[in-house]
């Protein structure tokens, strides 16, 4: 027994590593290098609680709970900001690294391979050094030259070569500590760039990728923009997926009663939906993800209020399915993974959509996505060669009538619903994980009863 057990480990050491790739079977989905397919399902996971001040061990303990509790739900990705107080290397002078901060980073790393969760590395967020901001968080006076940085302004962080040339400097010592990594799904250079307050972040942005891209041969490397809830950001939004060297059409966008654009008022699943489909009508050519979601309080004052009122997960819940169907190539991907995911025990809500995508192989179906109304259900559809896939949602019950206005999700009985080209169809329920056979008569198929959604797959 103990000579198996050690043959599988050998085998498994001496397997190559899988890294996480644009597929060449069809660039809008990702496969791992061996060709398998690979459907990112997770959010975002920055840092644990407490930040720099943090007892090392009991925030772990808490990171690892989460990491645990997705795993076990069938996620499989998560994004961390390397920039957070708690993983920051570059945290006692501008441009000298803490090795031994490090040791927290690989530390994370560690615990993910064990889980089997892929990571996006985000490098940086901050968005002034020394000028006036109420976001204390996001300005980094550490860069400025009145503290032995290398800058004037933030605008001289991005134009300025010296500033240019450190920030290629640590790159290239993050590639030499985690260039191999498979766990690594990314490197994403800084979370929303567009919010920064000054300088050619466009191509500052494009000159980096092409650093990344050398430092991490095997690894995607993108860039993200803030929030897209107004018209204003059509054009960046549109020049940052088409932009050559950025791997993949990132979009942020959550529910914000106090956004310019309407869609993003609600309901979640058109909100999420409609950020992919922007993006797909710029014809990318690369994989699309709503890498941010979820909802806030108006012009983004703080979490969701009625996030306390759902138990269910509702919102995560539309947040998840919507993007794929709407041709993601992946689920969405939700923010507030403590004040909300964790804090309401929502991780089941991942196993929903991970048994939804089970055994799919997108790049080799090459799914056309849709969407029609059939009744009240909205009725997302992906048809592949050999797959289809319908993601129905109640149009009666959203985040208003079961949040806002206390009214439970109505149980749908004898929905009739319009199938081509089925004899029979397996009817999954997100909500229980439970699988039902149905077969189908005359086009038509009488679905078994549900609450707020269901999936169909054929």
């Amino acid at each position: 027994m103990k000579r198996i057990l050690v043959l599988l480990v050998l085998c498994a050491l001496a397997a190559p590593a899988q890294y996480v790739r644009v597929s060449p079977r069809d660039a809008r989905y990702l496969e791992f290098s061996n060709g398998k397919p690979y459907i990112p399902v997770g959010l975002n996971m920055i840092a644990p609680p407490g930040g720099a001040g943090a007892k090392e061990e009991e925030a772990f303990a808490v990171f690892e709970s989460w990491l645990k509790n997705l795993s076990a739900n069938g996620g499989n990705y998560i994004r961390v900001w390397l920039s957070n107080p708690f993983w920051e290397v570059e945290h006692r002078k501008s441009g000298e690294y803490d090795g031994e901060r490090a040791r927290r980073i690989d530390r994370m790393l560690e615990l993910c391979r064990r889980y089997g969760i892929r990571v996006k590395m985000t490098m940086e967020h901050f968005r002034s050094l020394t000028e006036p901001t109420k976001q204390t968080w996001a300005a980094r006076p550490l860069h400025h030259v009145s503290q032995g940085g290398p800058a004037q302004s933030i605008a001289d962080f991005f134009d300025g070569e010296a500033s240019r040339e450190q920030f290629r400097r640590k790159i290239r010592w993050f590639a030499a500590r985690y260039g191999g990594r498979e766990e690594i799904y990314g490197w994403e250079l800084w979370n929303e760039i567009n919010a920064v307050r000054g300088g050619d972040y466009l191509a500052w942005t494009e000159i980096m990728l092409e650093e990344l891209r050398r430092s991490f041969p095997r690894n995607l490397v993108m860039q993200s923009l803030g929030s897209f809830d107004t018209e204003r950001v059509r054009d960046v939004y549109r020049k940052h997926s088409l932009m050559r060297g950025n791997d993949l059409a990132q979009v942020h966008r959550y529910l914000d009663l106090g956004a310019s654009l309407e869609v993003c008022h609600g309901p979640v699943d058109i909100l999420a939906a409609d950020a992919v489909r922007e993006l797909a009508g710029y014809k990318p050519g690369k994989p699309i993800l709503l890498a941010e979601s979820g909802a806030v309080e108006p012009k983004h004052t703080g979490p969701f209020k009625l996030y306390a009122a759902d138990r269910a997960g509702i919102i995560l819940h539309d947040v998840l399915f919507a993007p794929f169907f709407a041709g993601s190539a992946g689920s969405g991907q939700i923010w507030h993974w403590d004040a909300y995911v964790a804090r309401n025990n929502l991780w089941k809500q991942f196993a929903g959509f991970a048994e939804a995508v089970r055994g799919l192989d997108p790049p080799a179906e090459k799914f056309t996505p849709s969407v029609e109304e059939q009744g009240r259900l909205r009725v997302y559809k992906l048809k592949g060669r050999k797959t289809t896939l319908l993601w129905c949602r109640d149009k009666e019950n959203t985040w208003r009538s079961e949040l806002e206005q206390g009214k439970a999700p109505e149980t749908l009985r004898g929905v009739v619903l319009k199938v081509e080209g089925a004899r029979s169809v397996r009817v999954l329920d997100p909500w229980t994980g439970k699988w039902t056979t149905v077969k189908v008569r005359q086009g038509r198929v009488t679905l078994p009863d549900f609450s707020r959604s269901v999936v169909l797959r054929y």
